[in-house]
């Protein structure tokens, strides 16, 4: 019987039992990004499968997402060829790149420039306090979050001007901020970037715990002194 497992128990399999990855979907999309050390393996040509892989190991297939019918159709199909150890990551890579994790391939997403060490508050931290913080880093901004490190707002330069500074993080801050996956391809959000005139965004998971910031000075050189004219 196949089974159907998550983004942990992936890498559990990996690490433990030196599972096999096996991307079903065309080359061309495991070209752009696929999980690191898997193969690709089209859902066509599954009848070679034993030419490949490991029968005394397990396997694990995915596709692209959760809607993607494409791995449980390989697992099955695997389970028919005779392979006794079949798993699939029904969530699919874009879970795995949603949550920042390593890849290989051409893609340029997020999860390669985002900056993962931001200034972070807790909803009852003092504004005075973190307003020091604020200040004296780059971004200029700090990411609020709650005790399960879920995203519950920002607070930057805007935020501070004319704010109580003997209130808290949760009294000061802008809530409802836009995020973005570390999924995010890079020229696409640098482009919807400029145009909302938005020089950092905040990235998180999907369940909304924060991943880290992302800032334009981030892919983009500094300017040099001829620029400047």
């Amino acid at each position: 019987m196949t089974h159907i497992i998550d983004r942990g128990a992936v890498q559990d399999l990996v690490a433990a039992r030196q599972a096999q990855l096996v991307e079903v979907l065309p080359e061309e999309e495991y070209a752009w990004a696929h999980l690191p050390r898997a193969v690709n393996l089209p859902i066509g040509a599954l009848d070679d499968a034993s030419s490949t892989l490991d029968r005394a190991r397990p396997v694990v297939v995915y596709c692209h997402d959760a809607l993607c019918d494409l791995s449980p159709r390989a697992a099955h199909r695997l389970e028919r060829l005779g392979f006794g150890e079949v798993h699939d990551y029904g969530a699919g890579k874009m879970d795995w790149l949603a949550a920042g994790l390593p890849y290989e391939g051409e893609a340029h997403l997020v999860s390669q420039n985002v900056r993962r060490d931001p200034v972070t508050a807790g909803l009852d931290d003092p504004l005075e306090e973190l307003s020091e913080r604020i200040l004296g880093d780059p971004a200029g901004l700090a990411v609020v979050i709650d005790e399960d490190d879920v995203v519950q707002g920002v607070v930057g330069s805007s935020e501070l001007k004319g704010a109580d500074m003997s209130g808290t993080a949760e009294q000061a801050m802008r809530a409802g901020v836009t995020t973005v996956r570390p999924s995010e391809q890079l020229e696409s959000l640098i482009q919807r970037m400029d145009r909302a005139k938005v020089d950092h965004v905040v990235v998180t998971q999907a369940d909304g715990t924060l991943v880290g910031l992302f800032g334009l000075g981030d892919v983009r050189p500094q300017a040099t002194e001829s620029d400047l004219g």
